[in-house]
């Protein structure tokens, strides 16, 4: 098993930082993407963090990430919009969008933005958590790589496309879901993939439809599976399909198997139906509905509640969010742990912009 290397949360910031300057994000973006990004590797999420650093060069080399987007609203009415990022950074681009849902939220009780031309924007429980800070419930969603087959599909037509819904509370700490619609998210496969790991059944299925604990399944032409496994998949591929729509057919960004992917084994389509990637952001103001402390205090002891139920032996029940904060503190204090693999890939593309890692 590959020993991983701990890093301060400071130094990957600035290394971070410095290789998103190195492809022309001016300062705030490059803060900003660095932000956005490295959320996840705090949180635990290490698929969606710094290990993908080196994809987003990959996409600016082959002229797919626009590095100083001028992102803007296209459309819009008191409670909705739409939002075109011009091709940049989802890690920019998404933060933006989400500032003018809470924007209109503040305004109207309710935002709703529906991104389009848009790139990989790292968690969705990042955005979602964005309007925690005012008091409000937050929602994200985004389509992704087509690398998911729906039920009883041999072909890809689906990306992972999660949701992630962040919920204030009073005493106690956020409600904070955050989810694929697959069994797991494609960056799993590739953390086995660097481990040399097999998957656990029901994550993927082989070109042929057959179930596969093949780390590099989905590379060899199979396919992911939607949450739900042997006899509930059509849920998960539902949720999926939800999150295609609200992303992307809603917004005017590709959807289904024309989604521009962000892994390096599959090329984007030649006939296109949209532009970039989609993404979908909710803001609620909580005293649109109810009293936020009344709310709050619901909330509380809707927490306490599910906390102190009965587990089973060992166990004890955890509400959305309990595992990502604590992981965040832990690695606040003693550092992110990162695989050899992703080293190297940092300091090959650390090596080529003249930024130390």
């Amino acid at each position: 098993m590959p020993t991983p290397t701990t890093f301060a949360y400071n130094q990957l910031f600035a290394f971070t930082e410095g290789v998103f300057q190195a492809i022309g994000c001016p300062e705030a973006d490059a803060t900003l993407a660095t932000e956005t990004l490295l959320a996840a590797d705090l949180r635990g999420v290490d698929s969606h963090g710094v290990a993908r650093l080196v994809g987003y060069v990959r996409l600016w080399e082959a002229g797919r990430i626009n590095a100083a987007p001028r992102v803007a609203v296209t459309y819009e009415t008191p409670s909705t919009a739409v939002v075109d990022g011009d091709g940049g950074l989802g890690l920019v681009v998404g933060p933006r969008a989400m500032r003018v849902a809470i924007e209109k939220a503040q305004q109207v009780g309710t935002g709703w933005v529906s991104v389009k031309n848009s790139n990989h924007f790292g968690i969705a429980g990042y955005h979602a958590m964005l309007p925690l800070a005012h008091g409000m419930i937050g929602v994200a969603m985004t389509n992704a790589s087509p690398l998911v087959a729906p039920t009883y599909s041999l072909d890809r037509l689906l990306g992972t496309n999660p949701i992630a819904v962040a919920v204030p509370a009073g005493e106690q700490p956020d409600f904070v879901l955050d989810m694929a619609t697959t069994t797991a998210a494609n960056g799993k496969l590739e953390i086995a993939q660097r481990k040399g790991l097999p998957l656990p059944e029901g994550w993927a299925q082989t070109a042929a439809g057959l179930p596969s604990t093949d780390a590099n399944a989905v590379k060899d032409g199979g396919a992911l599976l939607p949450l739900g496994g042997a006899t509930g998949s059509h849920k998960g591929y539902g949720l999926g399909a939800v999150v295609d729509i609200f992303s992307a057919v809603l917004s005017g960004a590709n959807y289904g198997p024309w989604v521009p992917p962000f892994v390096a084994f599959l090329q984007p389509s030649a006939n296109p139906v949209g532009q970039g990637l989609g993404h979908f952001f909710g803001a609620m103001r909580v005293d649109a509905f109810r009293p936020a402390d009344e709310f709050k205090a619901h909330m509380d002891n809707w927490i306490t509640t599910f906390r102190q139920a009965h587990a089973v032996e060992g166990k004890h029940v955890l509400i959305p969010g309990d595992p990502e904060r604590d992981t965040a503190a832990h690695r606040l204090l003693d550092g992110i742990p990162l695989l050899d693999a992703v080293v190297k890939d940092l300091q090959g593309v650390g090596a080529k912009f003249g930024v130390k890692l």
